[in-house]
């Protein structure tokens, strides 16, 4: 199956959200939550992502998360990633309560395609509520991809973690997930990049840019996609989108939709004159709308 063949079957009987003047999504992607070891890439972010996600949802938005949320190539169980980061999931457990939290899983966490992935994987203890564990995000499922539909063009909106692109770590993701897990994350140490990874391979980065592109221009789609780590908005001429990631040394990134209209921003630590530090919303790119690209 070529990759153009396995990235449209990832949008087969998916959910379908629609896209209104009133819509607010916000659009994260490759979070590679761990667990609190020199190996968690997330930890030096955890604050940044907490205080943007927490605005996020007292401003009404509802949370789609594009793959890669928890790193489970490098980690055997998922508890010990919602224990360290317990803050985080009763956060998504109170958008999950109000509808407003969708899930897809990517190839780092590809094993939450399974039915009730969390059910008995994410429970936590609340010691200030009661001592025993708590279960979170029940009956959350985890997708391949979502479509988005604008109710005044009928313009639809692909959303995917876009791994599909790549062969190892869409068909043979064992293995990827093997070399991972056991030879490379130990040689990263020493400073060799893995080389199966589209974030940390520029070779590998642009292919699969080239290929999510082409793909969202052959089939006239709008493509938003997480996988490279590095963030883009996207254009008529080239309507290919990436949310970037939460691991980036300095800052997170992300896509806001809001008024069908795509905002590409970071959220970073500023300083005031004062010299105080403080969690900054910077806009990277847009808003462009919906209708230039119809």
């Amino acid at each position: 199956m070529s990759y153009h063949s396995r990235l449209s079957k990832a949008f087969k009987d998916v959910p379908s959200l629609p896209l209104t003047d009133q819509s607010r999504y916000i659009l994260i992607s490759d979070c590679h939550r761990g667990t609190g070891t020199i190996d968690d890439d997330f930890l030096k972010n955890q604050n940044l992502y907490f205080a943007a996600l927490n605005d996020y949802y007292n401003s009404g938005y509802t949370y789609i998360e594009l793959g890669d949320g928890d790193e489970l190539w490098k980690n055997r169980r998922m508890q010990e990633i919602t224990e360290i980061h317990s803050n985080v999931f009763w956060l998504m457990e109170r958008f999950h309560k109000h509808n407003r939290l969708y899930m897809l899983y990517g190839n780092h966490d590809i094993v939450k395609k399974q039915y009730n992935f969390m059910q008995n994987k994410c429970r936590i203890k609340d010691y200030a509520q009661a001592p025993e564990f708590q279960s979170l995000l029940a009956n959350l499922h985890f997708h391949s991809g979502i479509i988005m539909t604008d109710r005044e063009t009928g313009k639809k909106i692909y959303l995917t973690h876009g791994h599909q692109i790549d062969f190892l770590n869409s068909v043979l993701w064992p293995l990827a997930r093997f070399l991972v897990r056991y030879v490379w994350r130990f040689l990263e140490h020493v400073g060799f990049p893995d080389p199966t990874s589209a974030a940390k391979n520029n070779t590998h980065k642009e292919k699969s840019e080239k290929r999510l592109t082409k793909w969202a221009a052959d089939h006239n789609r709008i493509l938003i996609a997480g996988h490279t780590h590095r963030p883009m908005l996207g254009t008529p001429a080239s309507p290919y989108f990436n949310t970037g990631s939460c691991v980036h040394p300095r800052c997170i990134t992300c896509i806001e939709i809001q008024n069908r209209c795509f905002t590409l921003v970071k959220w970073t630590i500023d300083t005031r004159e004062d010299r105080t530090l403080y969690v900054s919303r910077q806009v990277l790119a847009g808003p462009t709308c919906i209708d230039e690209y119809v």
